[in-house]
């Protein structure tokens, strides 16, 4: 949608940018005029994706924002790639055992569970744990888990079901509802989208005020194909085993006066033998 409504509106409002051109024959009016034209297209295209909220008729129109229009479609979107890459059972484990926030929770749920399980085994076996053994038991077994809880992620996620119960959810949601869910994922980076058409709306219309002023000039096909042909003539022209040899004698080079420098002075600036018989 953002593709096709920045096509649509970018030629309309560029047909109005065309107008103004024919009045005011400045031309800073193609880059400021670009500049304006590609942050109102993105800004628009924003803006019609949310709203309006609820179905507004206008004339024989319906309007509503895109999404919302579509909510089934997007809920069910939503929801897959949701249950998919978010809410996973691994990210899941992994918060609930790292995350300072609920670690300490479930440290304490693991511990009253393995105590109650431990309690009810030994009286039936006629022996008695220590509180302390108890504890030190369920520290032990959370430092293990991480190595085997894996074995348990593909029966967490299909028992879950995460993918259809948020699907559901989000299809029963009323239009403001489900607006508030999608919206605020946009908002943070609205502005970023908005201000990039229009650097790149400025950017295209100062090539076109180039253009215009001559500044800049589009080689004619005879002249892209001279400079293709000297391109391809350079590089057959080039010859790596003498790059090579001379890069090697600079190196040399460097490293003797290196050398002398640090009061080798018996070391003679010479050509090494292999890039000697290289050469010839």
């Amino acid at each position: 949608f953002l593709t096709n409504s920045g096509l649509w509106f970018g030629f309309i409002l560029g047909l109005i940018q065309m107008v103004v051109a024919l009045f005011w024959d400045n031309p800073w009016s193609l880059s400021i005029g670009g500049g304006i034209v590609g942050l109102a297209t993105n800004w628009l295209a924003l803006k019609w994706i949310f709203e309006p909220v609820n179905p507004t008729k206008v004339g024989p129109f319906i309007l509503q924002g895109q999404f919302l229009r579509r909510q089934k479609e997007v809920s069910a979107e939503f929801s897959k790639f949701f249950a998919e890459n978010i809410l996973t059972s691994k990210n899941m484990w992994f918060s609930i055992l790292n995350d300072p926030t609920t670690t300490p929770a479930f440290h304490e749920l693991f511990g009253a569970h393995l105590t109650k399980f431990a309690k009810s085994v030994s009286s039936g076996l006629g022996v008695g744990l220590e509180p302390e053994v108890l504890k030190l038991a369920a520290v032990k077994a959370i430092e293990k888990l991480p190595n085997h809880i894996g074995v348990l992620h593909s029966y967490v996620d299909e028992k879950l079901q995460l993918r259809e119960t948020l699907r559901i959810s989000m299809e029963k949601m009323s239009s403001a509802q489900f607006e508030r869910v999608l919206h605020p994922i946009f908002e943070e980076d609205e502005l970023t989208l908005i201000m990039a058409g229009a650097v790149l709306g400025f950017a295209a219309g100062l090539v076109q005020q180039g253009l215009e002023t001559g500044k800049i000039q589009i080689p004619t096909l005879s002249q892209f194909w001279k400079s293709l042909l000297n391109s391809i003539h350079r590089l057959r022209s080039l010859k790596p085993l003498k790059v090579f040899n001379q890069c090697v004698n600079q190196s040399c080079s460097s490293l003797v006066n290196l050398l002398r420098r640090r009061g080798w002075s018996n070391v003679k600036k010479s050509q090494p033998e292999s890039t000697k018989d290289a050469e010839n």
